[in-house]
């Protein structure tokens, strides 16, 4: 029993399921796991092990008497702590928030709780999800960053903790995060999943994402989430998408991959460079280098125009009652965001479906990209969670993005690569992966 917190999310649910251990027993074990890494770890923000194994026995309960259950009945999950729970602190990484306590789950929540998941506590995030980090430690090396905005949620699974977490990604806050400690991320595409009653950046750009140590993990947990919501108008009316079915079928052609450097290749570390050289080598004819058309040029600049401008009015309360309690670096996006014109955000604005339009005949001849998540390992030291630029563009554009535990860097530490998909097909996106690990392994 004291192995079950390593289970994967499917092997649990189907425990529980098959009557082999109960709801109880696994939140026991992951109980027990937080309690020896937490102290190093320090992924959670909000932890009542009590309510925790009270939300067990009640699916305990449920199950013995004939109750349906969902797909993730008595599997816990652990919710970054920018994503409002009703009966727990939503803090936001911010003093300023401190003691909060929201009326109603976010959707994302209410469909976890639907599904049968036992909500197992906040996780720590960076201040009102920027770059100001928070007190986790990477779990592989407790001297290094885990990445952020999402830290503690992609702590948590790769230290054994959850098998399952959701996160948040505005520019780069799941993909890196996910990179760093080893395990999968899925960003879907935008307006895949509500982000109502979570923290509000920025509008055009906000996701809500998932981590977990298995890709079937990821399409399991995705599927239970997709949902049109009307407090998101970023959603919309559509079929439940087959995440799991698609990607566990066999790709009816042999999947190609455009590699793609980015103009920030020169930012990434040797290990980096050499681990792709060695994937390219293995793929052989199945890759091939691409470089961007140059309708992609302004990306980077468009992000931070509209990720600025509106957090400068998402945060506008917390700047003008709490200015003094705001790390540096959140108030200089503010005050950068409230310079910015009108006419520039609009022009931001309107490259978004331009530069998906460039990239769409991409698609016509290769399944997915293959790309850098991060420049090279978790940086050393606490103070920074990383560089998210080699997420910056595929954000921008809504695009799927999956986080691969593909690479090691010499000092042992995890390197992540990224495989980017087209806007609205993450099925596809998530059959490519699976073929690309099948691939590596054999």
């Amino acid at each position: 029993m004291s192995a079950l917190n390593w289970l994967t999310a499917h092997e649990a649910a189907a425990g529980i399921r098959e009557g082999l251990f109960c709801a109880e027993e696994l939140a026991l074990a992951c109980l027990e796991q937080i309690e020896e890494r937490e102290g190093e770890v320090e992924a959670w923000t909000f932890l009542d092990p009590e309510h925790v194994l009270a939300q067990a026995r009640r699916a305990d309960e449920q199950r013995a008497t004939g109750f349906p259950t969902g797909p993730l009945h008595g599997v816990p999950v652990g919710i970054k702590d920018i994503i409002d729970t009703a009966d727990m602190p939503t803090e936001d990484g911010t003093v300023l928030h401190a003691g909060r306590l929201p009326d109603s789950d976010a959707t994302v929540v209410r469909l976890l709780r639907g599904a049968g998941a036992v909500i197992m506590g906040k996780t720590v995030t960076t201040e009102l999800a920027t770059y100001s980090p928070g007190k986790t430690r990477n779990p592989h090396n407790p001297a290094h960053t885990p990445g952020g905005s999402s830290s503690g949620s992609a702590a948590a699974v790769a230290s054994g903790m959850v098998p399952l977490a959701l996160g948040t990604q505005t520019n780069g806050s799941l993909i890196r995060p996910a990179a760093y400690c080893g395990i999968f991320g899925f960003k879907p595409s935008h307006g895949w999943i509500s982000r109502q009653g979570v923290l509000r950046q920025s509008p055009v750009l906000d996701h809500v994402g998932l981590f977990a140590r298995t890709l079937q993990d990821i399409a399991l947990l995705g599927e239970q989430l997709v949902s049109f919501d009307e407090q998101d108008s970023d959603t919309r009316l559509r079929a439940k998408p087959p995440l799991q079915r698609v990607m566990m079928e066999e790709p009816p052609i042999t999947p190609s991959l455009a590699f793609v450097k980015t103009p920030m290749w020169h930012e990434t570390d040797a290990d980096t460079q050499a681990g792709f050289a060695e994937l390219l080598e293995v793929l052989a004819n199945r890759a091939e280098e691409f470089e961007l058309p140059p309708a992609l040029a302004n990306t980077l600049e468009w992000h931070r125009t509209l990720m600025e401008a509106d957090i400068a009015a998402s945060f506008e309360r917390e700047y003008q009652h709490g200015k003094d309690r705001l790390s540096a670096s959140l108030r200089e996006q503010i005050e950068r965001g409230g310079r910015i014109l009108a006419v520039d955000y609009q022009k931001a604005l309107a490259g978004i479906p331009l530069v998906n339009a460039a990239l769409n005949g991409l698609f016509d001849r290769f399944d997915a990209i293959l790309t850098p998540a991060v420049s090279g390992t978790a940086p050393l030291g606490l103070a920074s969670t990383g560089n998210p630029m080699f997420c910056t563009l595929w954000t921008y554009c809504g695009m799927p993005a999956v986080s691969l535990p593909l690479l090691r860097g010499e000092n042992g530490l995890p390197i992540g690569v990224q495989l980017v998909g087209k806007r609205g097909d993450d099925a596809r996106l998530l059959r490519t992966a699976n073929w690309l690990m099948a691939t590596l392994n054999a």
